[in-house]
């Protein structure tokens, strides 16, 4: 293990040499990458110069047992125990510091919501979770941006795309992407009856321009007269942008900005996000299944997770977890959920699955 601790504090000593190398400093897409390494290895070389500062202890301790007087080595024995406390708990620290980090930790993350079976209610439900991921990013003093929105006719989601921005985004967004499926009486049921509806949430590592080369000679860009609600310049200009990327068949719309401009640029973002996924997918050879995973068909029966209105109670069904706070997490008090999914996920790469 020895080994293993010195490999990584050596490289962590290079990066911190690298980042005052001009030539890397000089270099956007190697200073990003240098950082975002040198950010991740942070804690974990902290971990480890905590842990080999208790050996140190720990050895000193030792030597002072064999010299003193009978009256002190009761207190060094317990000195000692404390300390061999302190290193099985680092130890612990270090293995779950040590595992494999997901690669697109520290990025940003595409969010995109639609209503899925249920007709308008579903609509309405994709208006809640939309309103719940905004409460939570405001929590965790993320950034949010919208990049399009589609209203239904009374108020809920047809589909949202939004991108959230700061450290910790991917690592507590990740798990989201699914069907999230609810029972409640909806404002459209006059008989009082519970209904099922489901919404989907698809969940994107955003990419960046230098990660990701598109060839314009393989895009399709339609321009087009914007509709729906928006302002003046809705139907007054041709601003609203469809881009189709031949290769892959992904087409993204955008409408929502007064530019053509503005529209191409957000829609080039989330073309980028969708073609890194699926160079992701290709390199892990389940071209696409990740997507699939979390959205399939929308269908009630591929729920990911169910809001159950009348028992205020949500239940995640990848992990058998249920709360009683349904209002709560409605309310954008997603932690105990995450936490739960993030010590799952930790749990498994331990026992090696």
């Amino acid at each position: 293990m020895f080994d293993r601790l010195q490999a990584v504090e050596d490289e962590f000593v290079s990066l911190e040499s690298s980042l005052s190398d001009p030539d890397i400093v000089s270099d956007q897409a190697r200073l990003r990458d240098v950082t975002r390494r040198y950010k991740d290895l942070t804690p974990v070389v902290d971990c480890i110069r905590r842990y080999r500062g208790r050996i140190a202890d720990l050895d000193t301790a030792r030597e002072l047992l064999d010299m003193a007087s009978d009256d002190e080595r009761a207190s060094m024995r317990s000195e000692i125990d404390s300390i061999d406390t302190d290193l099985r708990a680092l130890e612990d620290e270090l293995k779950l510091l040590m595992l494999p980090r997901d690669p697109n930790d520290g990025r940003a993350a595409i969010i995109e919501i639609r209503g899925a079976e249920g007709g308008e209610e579903a609509n309405l439900f994709a208006g809640d979770l939309y309103d719940m991921y905004r409460a939570f990013a405001a929590a965790k003093g993320w950034q949010v941006e919208v990049l399009s929105e589609d209203r239904s006719d009374l108020g809920g989601i047809n589909q949202v795309t939004m991108v959230f921005r700061g450290d910790t985004v991917w690592s507590r967004m990740k798990f989201e992407g699914g069907t999230h499926r609810v029972q409640r009486v909806p404002v459209t049921e006059s008989q009082g009856r519970i209904h099922t509806s489901s919404a989907t949430v698809l969940v994107l590592p955003e990419a960046e321009e230098v990660e990701v080369h598109i060839d314009d000679k393989d895009l399709d860009v339609d321009v087009y007269r914007s509709s729906g609600a928006g302002g003046q310049h809705v139907n007054t200009t041709d601003s609203a942008v469809r881009i189709t990327h031949k290769p892959s068949g992904i087409v993204v719309t955008m409408q929502d900005e007064r530019s053509q401009l503005q529209n191409r640029a957000r829609a080039m973002t989330v073309l980028r996000a969708r073609l890194h996924k699926l160079a992701e997918d290709e390199q892990n050879a389940a071209m696409s299944a990740e997507r699939r995973s979390q959205v399939g068909a929308g269908g009630r029966g591929e729920k990911i997770r169910t809001y159950n209105f009348k028992e205020n109670r949500l239940t995640d069904h990848r992990i058998g977890f249920t709360i009683y706070r349904l209002q709560d997490v409605l309310a954008g008090d997603l932690d105990e959920t995450v936490d739960a999914l993030t010590a799952d996920e930790r749990a498994r790469q331990l026992a090696g699955h």
